[in-house]
């Protein structure tokens, strides 16, 4: 059975180089059947290799926001992935294989539009306490500029319009995976703090403490005056 399918496909395959090669023929020889020189010809039988790009005349804006980030870390990490579809026996039929070198940014910190008032207590000698908001990732995408394929092996049917795509997908998924495991948002929560701490300390508070629950401020008690005394002054 295995023969009988690889037979087959050879067959196939024969059949398609038999009809390109017609088809080019025809390119090549006028109806009349005067043979003319192909060479002129060729640059339009020739595909241009850099491709040709057109952008749509209208923009859309899809949302506006109003930031308040601090940015305290960002790392720059490179992904070598390799994505495939349709191998196996008939892989040099229907297979689709690539190798992708991805450049990916990774930048962490703080959003300072969650940090409010009530996260802010100060004691009368001068001591800050400050409940900052956990430390969250803003931006994990790839750098389009230095991300490239460095090999692709298609099979005569085999190419996969969308495998670039996914490969790129899983790139930068990884980039912000490994950020994540090397600690990027322990970094940012430190540089957070000690740009703060700097900050305030600018500002003329004696001492800054970084707290997860502010403490329970003291209660004042009240200072009494002491009640005036009567003076008697004995009458003459």
């Amino acid at each position: 059975m295995g023969n009988l399918l690889r037979a087959l496909f050879v067959i196939i395959l024969v059949a398609l180089l038999l009809l390109g090669g017609w088809m080019l023929f025809k390119q090549l020889i006028p109806a009349d059947g005067i043979r003319i020189d192909p060479l002129p010809d060729l640059p339009e039988l020739v595909p241009e290799p850099t491709p040709t790009l057109y952008a749509s005349p209208a923009t859309v804006v899809q949302q506006v926001q109003s930031l308040s980030r601090l940015e305290t870390a960002s790392y720059v990490i490179e992904k070598v992935i390799t994505a495939e579809t349709g191998q196996g026996p008939l892989g040099f039929l229907f297979g689709d294989r690539l190798l992708l070198v991805a450049y990916g940014e990774v930048i962490a910190g703080v959003d300072l539009g969650r940090f409010g008032m009530e996260d802010v207590q100060v004691t009368p000698d001068g001591v800050l306490y400050l409940q900052l908001p956990p430390a969250e990732v803003f931006i994990a995408t790839l750098d389009n500029s230095r991300t490239y394929v460095y090999d692709r092996d298609t099979g005569l049917v085999g190419t996969n319009a969308d495998l670039e795509t996914a490969a790129r997908q899983e790139a930068e998924r990884l980039v912000l995976e490994a950020a994540l495991e090397d600690g990027i948002l322990l970094l940012a929560d430190e540089n957070a703090r000690d740009f703060l701490r700097s900050l305030f300390l600018g500002l003329g508070f004696e001492q800054v403490i970084f707290v997860d629950i502010l403490p329970t401020p003291l209660p004042v008690t009240p200072t009494l005056d002491p009640a005036p005394q009567a003076t008697l002054t004995p009458s003459p």
